[in-house]
C-alpha cells in the first residue's frame, strides 16, 4: 500500500534500541541488521535527535553504505528538551542533518506532542518552520508523534491540517487502556484523514513476553509463532497505516519480524478472534481500576501522582518487570511534576471524589512498598 506517494512495506526499523557493545551502539552488528532489513525489501528507518548515538550510528550503518534513494529515513525534533529559544530548537534539525549525513529527511516529526510539550512547539512556531523546510526540499513529509489524549490530538489536527501524518502508540494491550487510549487516538487521526505510523506495537518489548494467561491463548492458536508476531500483526492490520515500527535490538528479533511481515497480507478472521480472546484475558487480570480521570489530582494537597503511580503498578502486575514499572513511574509521576506515592499523608480527599471508588490510600501504600519509593 502506498501513502503520501511513498511505497513502504508495513515493517519499519525503529532505531531507539540498537544493539550495544561495551556500553556503546555496536555499529558492526547494526550494519548486519541494516543489510538483512534492506535485503528483505524493507526500507523505512526511524531515529531521533533525542536517541543518544542513533543518528550517528545510522549514518555509518546505512547512509554511507547505500544509495540515498533506496531507503526512507525519519527523525524528530524535541524542542521541549532544554530549548530556551526558537533558534535552539531549529538547531536540532541542523544537528540531525550533520549526524545522519542524509541530506534531507523523508519523514520529519515534531517529537512527542501532548500535555505541556505542545506549547513549546506553539511558542517557537515550529509549525511554520517545518513547512518552510518542506518547501526547501529538506523534508519530504512533515508530521508529529504524540502521547496524550484523543481530545488533545483532535485539537492539534484541527489547528494544523497541513500535517501529513501522525505517529501513535498502538498495540493490542493499550487499545482500550484508559491511560493510553490507543483506539480513540487512532480514530481521531483517521477522522482527520491522516495516515498513521505506529510506534510501541510490542509495548517496549512487554508483549514479546506477555502474561502467562495471554501466552496460553497464543500458544493454543499457533505454538510456533512468536508472541511479538501477534502484536506487530495486530498493528499492521489496521487501515491507514504507513508502517509499524519495531525497535529491534538484535538479529534474532529482526529475522523473526521479517519472517512474518515479508509477505503480510492482513490477519485472517481466525487470527482476529485469537487476538480478541487475548485482549479479553489481559483485561480480566485484576488491576487497579483507574481510568486516569485525575479528579484525585485536583484535590490532593500533596500533589501525588496518583494515576501515574497506578499505571506503573498495573505494569508490574501484568508484566512482572519492576525496572519497566519504575521507568513508567518516573515518567508519569516525577516527569509530570508530581510527587511519589510515599508522600501520601492519607487525608482521604482523593477517595471522596474517585468515580471508581478505589481505596486510593491503600493502593498508594502498596505502590510505595512494591516500587520502593
Amino acid at each position: 500500500m502506498s501513502y503520501l506517494g511513498e511505497d513502504i512495506k508495513k515493517l519499519g526499523f525503529g532505531l531507539m534500541r540498537l544493539p550495544q557493545k561495551d556500553g556503546k551502539i555496536d555499529i558492526e552488528q547494526t550494519k548486519v541488521m541494516v543489510d538483512h532489513f534492506l535485503e528483505a525489501g524493507f526500507t523505512y528507518f526511524d531515529t531521533a535527535w533525542a536517541y543518544a548515538g542513533s543518528e550517528d550510528a545510522i549514518r555509518q550503518a546505512l547512509v554511507e553504505r547505500y544509495p540515498r534513494d533506496k531507503f526512507q529515513l525519519a527523525t524528530k525534533n524535541a524542542a521541549w528538551i532544554n530549548c530556551k529559544t526558537r533558534e535552539e530548537a531549529i538547531a536540532q534539525f541542523e544537528t540531525s542533518l550533520k549526524q545522519t549525513g542524509a541530506g534531507y529527511f523523508d519523514f520529519y516529526l515534531l517529537h512527542n506532542l501532548g500535555e505541556g510539550r505542545t506549547k513549546v512547539f506553539d511558542d517557537f512556531d515550529m509549525w511554520s518552520w517545518i513547512k518552510d523546510k518542506k518547501e526547501e526540499g529538506k523534508i519530504k513529509h512533515m508530521g508529529f508523534s504524540f502521547h496524550s489524549t484523543p481530545e488533545a490530538l483532535d485539537e492539534i489536527l484541527e489547528k494544523h491540517p497541513e500535517m501529513e501524518f501522525v505517529q501513535l502508540q498502538i498495540n493490542y494491550a493499550d487499545w482500550e487502556n484508559p491511560a493510553i487510549q490507543s483506539r480513540k487516538c487512532y480514530e481521531v487521526a483517521r477522522k482527520h484523514g491522516k495516515p498513521v505510523i505506529i510506534m510501541e506495537p510490542v509495548k517496549g518489548g512487554m508483549l514479546a513476553n506477555p502474561p502467562e494467561q495471554v501466552q496460553e491463548v497464543f500458544k493454543k492458536a499457533d505454538k510456533d509463532a512468536s508472541f511479538a508476531s501477534w502484536a506487530i500483526k495486530f498493528a499492521a492490520n489496521l487501515e491507514g497505516v504507513i508502517t509499524v515500527l519495531s525497535g529491534m535490538s538484535n538479529l534474532e528479533q529482526m529475522d523473526d519480524n521479517i519472517s512474518f511481515m515479508k509477505d503480510f497480507n492482513g490477519l485472517s478472521e481466525n487470527d482476529k478472534k485469537v487476538i480478541d480472546e487475548a485482549q479479553k484475558v489481559l483485561n480480566s487480570i485484576p488491576l487497579i481500576p483507574c481510568t486516569t480521570c485525575n479528579y484525585c489530582a485536583k484535590v490532593c494537597p500533596m500533589q501525588i501522582g496518583i494515576s501515574g503511580s497506578f499505571t506503573a503498578m498495573n505494569y508490574l502486575t501484568l508484566y512482572k518487570d519492576k525496572a519497566a514499572a519504575k521507568h513508567q513511574e518516573e515518567w508519569l509521576v516525577g516527569g509530570h511534576g508530581r510527587k511519589p506515592a510515599s508522600e501520601c499523608i492519607k487525608c482521604g480527599k482523593c477517595e471522596e471524589v474517585c468515580p471508581q471508588h478505589i481505596k486510593i490510600r491503600e493502593e498508594l501504600e502498596r505502590v510505595s512498598k512494591e516500587l520502593g519509593n
